[in-house]
């Protein structure tokens, strides 16, 4: 059973730095895709970025060049640095994770943290 445990979430105010981390649990194989989601209060989960276990990384419009994510595939762990924070980063943070065993595709998530940018 794989577990994904954020952590790093709180309150930052408006253009604050913030890094949040996910360790995974429970996996046999370095998971091939990580990432983080966020979902805003009255919104879906959008994507926020993703890392494959190669460092290919990926992120939303709204966040290139003042997010950054980072893996240490040995920890199975991935990073977000939060920089330039706006009001409408605002939401809970989800950690991401799939992995193909075979044929089969599992993802997970965590439970979530809360960021909060305050103006």
């Amino acid at each position: 059973q794989v577990q994904l445990v954020e952590s790093g979430g709180g309150l930052v105010q408006l253009g604050g730095p913030l890094r949040l981390s996910c360790a995974a649990s429970g996996s046999r194989f370095t998971i091939t895709i990580m990432g983080w989601y966020c979902q805003a209060p009255g919104k879906q989960r959008e994507l926020v970025a993703t890392i494959t276990s190669g460092g290919s990384a990926n992120y939303a419009d709204s966040v290139t060049g003042r997010f950054t994510i980072t893996r240490n595939n040995a920890k199975n762990t991935v990073y977000l640095q939060l920089n330039s924070l706006k009001p409408e980063d605002t939401g809970v943070y989800y950690c991401y994770g799939k992995e193909w065993i075979g044929l089969r595709e599992y993802a997970y998530w965590g439970q979530g943290t809360q960021v909060t940018v305050s103006s």
